[in-house]
């Protein structure tokens, strides 16, 4: 752990999810030791939130993205966009994309053959409002009844992408080996159940959307006990373990510039090594 090989200090374990890091500057942080630990710890805790960072560059982002494997960047560029592999979001269309990850809690890259494996994000221009909602995946898996448990192993998730993957809702993290999601619930064209099986069969309509409904009730019950609300501060970095943890943008991040400020979040993604198997 990070506090107990230097001068920094994690606090504030948040609910069952994430830390905080203090005491670490990742403008200039190159210690191979530390670049270790940093790892071991995103795997631990899943969320590390980096704070008083200031600003951090687009070619230092990518930097330290590298720490975590390949970049993979499949998304429209900005023409502001600080680097060719940042993707620039905002609640202004002049400054960055709009609109994006409101259509649903999900992971990064499920339409690709395996999912991305790390989020790395980092809010350049800090709204009023605009917070990111992350939720525990395994904690959610666990906290589920028999009857909902059997049904979410059945379903494997179909990308609404043409001809993408196919992939299990439920499958085992491949590092840590716990059950994690396979999941976004804006851009799933349907589900089969029972994929590659005698009984394998394409989910009707009703089925599609009671499942839909089902994982969205499942991360809000208890009145979202378990969500984790992250209320971005200057200068926070944030270092997400991408397939155990779905996010979700508040609605609150498109609010208007006029109203709330002006919000630019940067985001990295890293290449998936591990497409999701039962």
């Amino acid at each position: 752990m990070l506090s107990k090989n230097i001068n920094s200090k994690m606090k504030k374990i948040i609910k069952s999810l994430g830390c905080e890091v203090y005491g670490i500057d990742l403008k200039t942080e190159n210690r191979p030791k530390i670049i270790e630990e940093i790892k071991k710890d995103v795997t631990e805790h899943r969320i590390l939130i980096f704070k008083d960072q200031g600003i951090v560059s687009g070619d230092r982002h990518v930097e330290i993205s590298h720490w975590f494997g390949e970049l993979e960047s499949t998304f429209y560029k900005h023409p502001k966009s600080p680097h060719p592999d940042v993707f620039r979001v905002s609640n202004d269309e002049n400054e960055g994309c709009t609109g994006v990850g409101r259509s649903g809690w999900h992971i990064d890259g499920t339409f690709q053959p395996a999912p991305f494996s790390y989020s790395l994000y980092h809010m350049e221009s800090v709204p009023k409002e605009g917070h990111t909602l992350f939720i525990p995946l395994t904690e959610l898996i666990e906290r589920l009844d028999k009857e909902t448990y059997d049904c979410w192993n059945r379903a494997w998730m179909v990308s609404d992408r043409r001809y993408g993957p196919i992939h299990p809702l439920i499958y085992s993290h491949p590092l840590t080996g716990k059950p994690v999601l396979c999941f976004h619930l804006g851009m799933t064209t349907s589900f089969i159940w029972d994929y590659k099986l005698p009984t394998e069969k394409i989910a009707t309509t009703e089925e599609y959307e009671k499942l839909l409904s089902s994982i969205n009730n499942k991360i809000n019950q208890d009145n979202g006990k378990y969500i984790y609300t992250h209320k971005w501060e200057s200068g926070d970095f944030i270092i997400s373990d991408n397939l155990a943890v779905g996010h979700f943008a508040h609605p609150s991040t498109q609010a208007p510039r006029n109203q709330v400020g002006l919000r630019i979040l940067h985001r990295t993604t890293i290449k998936g090594t591990h497409p999701p198997s039962k």
